[in-house]
């Protein structure tokens, strides 16, 4: 990928910004939806959960999360991406239930063994150091926490194989990868990650 590829990626989608920031908001809420769905449903929340959401975009998955979690933050280094989450989740934040926080996957901001689950849909990719990244997720999580990442197969490098090798190498254990196809036709197959922080 060339340099000005990677510029525009990140302009639309990793720290989205201007008028392809704009279009990155509207084609992530309309392509990614099904993945952050099936994301939040994999995490099987039954409604004492904190969730983290890392990078959520114009707050699918982060919706989803805080109405099935006891609270859920969104951490997400784009402000017009945070405006756009707050928008669609305007009725939780004012409950309390829903924040979002001006960070990165890595730089949280979060406390030690704060979350009981951190959810990450197609932006892992985009991490400009992933061990660091899978480091503080690991940080973040409580003993026996739960990790769930999504991302599109083809930009992700070296793999699901090196995404699983990194996760045990940041100290996950039960680490587990596979491929998953969203529905429709616009929505290009996912690599998917679930790992946990051991109790011990």
């Amino acid at each position: 990928m060339s340099g000005f590829d990677t510029r525009v990626l990140d302009t639309a989608f990793g720290h989205p910004r201007g008028v392809l920031g704009r279009l990155g908001g509207v084609l992530m809420a309309r392509t990614n939806a099904a993945t952050e769905l099936q994301v939040v449903g994999l995490a099987r929340l039954r409604g004492d959960e904190r969730v983290a959401v890392i990078g959520p975009g114009p707050g699918v998955g982060l919706l989803a999360a805080g109405e099935r979690a006891a609270w859920a933050v969104g951490v997400e280094p784009s402000e017009r991406m945070r405006r756009s989450a707050a928008q669609r989740c305007a009725s939780l934040v004012a409950a309390g239930k829903v924040e979002l926080r001006d960070a990165t996957a890595e730089d949280t901001g979060l406390p030690d063994v704060s979350c009981d689950v951190v959810l990450s849909v197609n932006n892992a990719q985009l991490w400009p150091d992933r061990a660091i990244a899978l480091a503080e997720l690991h940080r973040v999580l409580r003993p026996g926490g739960l990790l769930l990442v999504s991302t599109h197969e083809r930009w992700l490098p070296g793999g699901r194989a090196g995404l699983s090798r990194d996760a045990r190498e940041a100290g996950f254990d039960e680490v587990q990868t596979w491929a998953w196809e969203p529905p429709g036709r616009t929505a290009p197959p996912q690599a998917q990650l679930r790992a946990r922080r051991a109790t011990v």
